[in-house]
């Protein structure tokens, strides 16, 4: 991350000097140097303003999931799915709290509540740092957990149809089967990348002091020491129904997803509370204790914020992204994705409201408009990739890891095939409009 973070800013900043050598003095207007500057400072700005605007969401459901926890659904989620995590995260304890947090963080995602997916996938950190034995280092479980996370499956981008219906689209939800495809190869993509990569990047040598945590496995615990006995999971018929209930949901979602929507939050809310009441729970002391966790997180992430931030708005701001799209957009308008949509596929893994402010503004353009296939490509791409940089600086910076290994690679290469994914489910389904 070191290499990555320093070689944003010297692109930026060599870009600007360039053109404030090259470029004529017009009376008046900034130079682009006190362009530069301020954009850094506003975007610093910006990342603590962000990471204060978390602490409410945070709060709501850091307490609810410890509502969860108390009641046991993470233990019993974790069993639900058993088969399938213990092979993806193998180093993982089968009843760890890690699964259920991962599971539910997965969920969230899918379901497009991006609000609900962060403090969930902060809380597997957490659970999964605690296995840790090389403090600042990314483990594999993590690396793969963060490289599904900003390629997981979605069954409904709610803000992106929400968006195509105010921009006066006939048919808003009309990216879900496009948006389900990409995002369906940018998981297997983000798996088998997450398994490739973890060779070339080994995780080193356990620290001498280093204390071996609790249930600490294969992964990061020498040889010899002993390991939680597995209490069990639900019958395997038990676990392919789940799984069929969650593929069930793909046509539901399709069909009815516009209207199922505004129930999510609160049913999530009812729900886990009501969980906690019939296991015995004190919800609301138990809620308050978890919700007690959002502000303190909060504030640990702001410096890793600024500091993604500012880097990304500096190579924004130098007019380093225009020269990539000049230099590139003619091959990619060959391969179905015009010159009009690759900023915002160059700018998803960047910066989350700059690639949201892209798609706006191209299906608001009377000239493109959201029915069109650049308007189904940009909908598409801003439902199924994710804001790379932004998701590993919270999360990391939620435990403090700084050795993030392979992570950045497996990521990126699930959002390169994301890309690549929805621009073929769109040339396919709208190249005719």
């Amino acid at each position: 991350m070191n290499g990555i973070f320093f070689g944003i800013v010297l692109i930026g900043f060599l870009a600007t000097a360039w053109r404030e050598l090259t470029l004529p003095v017009v009376e008046g207007a900034q130079t682009p140097m006190a362009v530069l500057s301020s954009e850094m400072l506003a975007a610093a700005s910006g990342a603590v303003e962000l990471a204060i605007g978390l602490v409410g969401v945070m709060t709501l459901f850091l307490g609810l999931m410890k509502v969860a926890e108390a009641g046991g659904m993470l233990v019993v989620i974790a069993r639900l799915i058993r088969p399938l995590m213990t092979r993806l995260f193998p180093a993982v304890p089968p009843d760890h709290p890690a699964m259920g947090a991962m599971i539910l963080n997965m969920s969230a995602n899918a379901l497009g509540l991006g609000n609900a997916a962060t403090p969930f996938g902060i809380r597997a950190m957490q659970e999964l740092d605690k296995l840790n034995t090389r403090p600042g280092t990314a483990t594999n479980s993590m690396a793969l957990f963060l490289a599904i996370n900003t390629s997981s499956v979605t069954l409904l981008p709610t803000g992106v149809i929400a968006l195509r219906a105010s921009a006066g689209s006939s048919d808003p939800a009309g990216i879900l089967p496009t948006t389900l495809f990409a995002t369906l190869c940018a998981t297997i993509a983000a798996i088998l990348a997450a398994r490739v990569y973890q060779r070339f990047a080994p995780l080193g040598p356990v620290e001498p002091n280093a204390p071996i945590p609790a249930g600490a496995t294969v992964e990061s615990t020498p040889a010899g020491v002993d390991l939680p006995a597995d209490s069990g999971a639900y019958p395997m018929w038990v676990s392919i129904l789940a799984l069929g209930g969650v593929v069930a949901l793909i046509p539901a979602a399709i069909l009815w997803g516009d209207r199922v929507s505004p129930w999510i939050v609160p049913s999530l809310m009812l729900g886990f509370l009501l969980f906690g009441v019939m296991r015995g729970v004190r919800v609301y002391e138990v809620f308050v204790e978890g919700a007690q966790e959002g502000f303190q997180v909060a504030l640990r992430i702001i410096p890793y914020l600024v500091a993604i931030l500012v880097a990304v708005a500096m190579f924004r701001a130098s007019g380093a992204m225009d020269v990539l799209v000049d230099l590139i957009g003619g091959f990619t308008s060959r391969v179905g994705l015009p010159a009009e949509a690759l900023p915002m596929a160059l700018l998803r893994p960047l910066s989350g409201s700059g690639a949201y402010g892209v798609m706006a503004s191209i299906i608001n353009d009377p000239a493109i408009g959201p029915d069109s296939y650049v308007g189904y490509l940009v909908s598409t791409l801003q439902g199924s990739t994710e804001t790379t940089f932004y998701v590993l600086a919270v999360y990391f910076g939620a435990v403090r890891i700084r050795r993030i290994r392979h992570t950045l690679a497996a990521a990126l290469t699930a959002d390169l095939v994301a890309v690549v994914a929805a621009v073929a489910a769109c040339w396919f389904l709208f190249a005719g409009i």
